[in-house]
């Protein structure tokens, strides 16, 4: 067996690990990011997850920067996204759409100057734990088995694989039946005549969700389309949902389709998550040929499909601290806040055809606390992203791609302290890691602001 020893070991190269290695290793921390693709951006490449939304409240005012909004300025600055752009579905107020390939090379540039030491093709399968503490990560590669040593360790698997596998306790689904969010085989199409689009949406708004910024849409760009009710009803398609969703780009004939809907299905299950992509698959041939019946589509074909089923919920931890949907809805502050998100609680339907949507209050912005990135039992241990300690509901919001930037970014931070100080990160000084934080560009306290929208 093969060793490397390093000081942070972040396993999941998705938003939330990308920005945790960015974080720490720009601390001058040794970093190991690893990850099982043979690419870095989970969900965003992977599984097609487009565009990232959102960085600002529904006011538009931005709440998510730091790592994030510098990984959005370098592919601005390639030409590879328009940044932050408004939402012409109207379920929030910015997306932003990026070129998918360019950012799977970009990233690995950033880490790279970082200092960031990056294994692909590596999947975790085994953790070493003595006392409550991780001791190493055992990986099976090509190469054999690689056992990994460190002092800090961060689960941004999404699906809490590392804390799963070193005892942590670990929550699913709602509490009622453990059911999970369906998972979704997104696609792109290309050909599509956006300018019929924007005009039959015009002429029939009456098909389109009643969010969409009509007084506005002759003037914007079209970003998003959520509609075709009529269309949908009338294709009577065996997909448990009630509305076509699109979001435009990046090419300008191309849109991804957010329509096939997989329920009742486990991803942490392995009979369970072979069926999910064996239905995506089939449910996304069904959608292509709707809609190639739709007012701008006559012409579009089947461009690329994810290389894996896009999953919205599976494990997460149950942590210190349990963020709720109250918290969300409420706005509410906390004094270990470590990043805050202006997402709604969006929960698309375990076993039925809807989306229940919640919007925060307030000044449309709640905190994250610290302590939902602590695991129980497991003390050398931070998680970020999609698992870190929330309700079924709070998940909802927390699971969208700038608020798992934004708390990989808190957990790399707190990391590379917990290491540099000796200390266990529950130990480590909050106010220090805040101050850290807003250094470098994180947004915690309402006064601060990047700009808006």
């Amino acid at each position: 067996m093969k060793t490397i020893e390093t000081d942070i070991v972040i396993c999941g190269g998705g938003p939330a690990g990308i920005n945790a290695a960015l974080a720490a290793g720009r601390s001058g921390a040794r970093t190991l990011l690893i990850e099982r693709y043979g690419f870095l951006g989970g969900m965003s490449t992977a599984a097609l997850v487009y565009p990232w939304m959102t960085f600002h409240t529904m006011a538009g005012k931005q709440v998510i920067a730091g790592t994030a909004q510098d990984i959005v300025d370098r592919l601005m600055a390639a030409g590879a996204s328009p940044g932050h752009v408004r939402d012409t579905v109207g379920f929030v107020r910015t997306i932003t759409p990026y070129d998918p390939e360019v950012y799977k090379v970009l990233i690995v540039d950033m880490l790279q100057e970082a200092g960031v030491k990056v294994l692909l093709h590596s999947l975790v399968d085994e953790v070493v734990t003595e006392q409550g503490s991780i001791r190493a990560v055992r990986l099976a590669t090509k190469a054999g088995k690689y056992e990994i040593r460190a002092a800090q360790f961060i689960d941004a698997s999404g699906d809490a694989d590392l804390a799963y596998l070193s005892g942590a306790p670990c929550l699913k689904g709602r509490d009622s039946d453990k059911r999970t969010q369906p998972m979704t085989m997104k696609f792109r199409m290309r050909g599509v005549d956006l300018t019929r689009v924007k005009q039959y949406m015009l002429e029939h708004p009456d098909e389109f969700y009643k969010k969409t910024p009509f007084d506005e849409l002759p003037e914007l760009p079209l970003s998003g389309v959520l509609g075709y009710y009529k269309h949908w009803q009338a294709a009577d398609l065996p997909i448990n949902r009630d509305q076509v969703l699109f979001f435009t780009g990046p090419g300008e004939d191309e849109v991804l389709v957010n329509t096939t809907r997989v329920q009742g299905l486990d991803a942490t299950e392995l009979e369970d998550l072979t069926e999910g992509e064996v239905q995506g698959r089939k449910q996304v041939q069904m959608v292509a040929a709707f809609m190639r019946g739709l007012p701008g589509f006559e012409r579009a074909s089947l461009a690329s499909v994810g290389t894996q089923i896009g999953v919205r919920e599976s494990r997460r931890i149950a942590g210190r601290y349990t963020l709720e949907a109250d918290d969300v809805v409420q706005g509410r502050a906390f004094d270990d806040c470590i990043a805050r998100s202006g997402y709604p609680i969006d929960i698309h339907d375990p076993s039925g055809k809807g989306v229940q949507a919640a919007w925060v209050q307030g000044d449309g912005a709640y905190d994250i606390p610290y302590r939902c990135l602590l695991p129980q039992a497991i003390d050398n241990l931070l998680v970020a992203g999609r698992c870190i300690s929330t309700s079924h509901e709070a998940l909802a919001t927390t699971r969208l791609t700038p608020s798992c930037m934004a708390t990989g970014q808190a957990a790399g931070t707190a990391a590379a302290l917990a290491w540099r100080q000796g200390r266990t990160p529950a130990a480590i000084d909050v106010a220090e890691l805040q101050a850290q934080l807003v250094r470098d560009g994180a947004l915690l306290r309402s006064g601060q602001t990047s700009g808006s929208m």
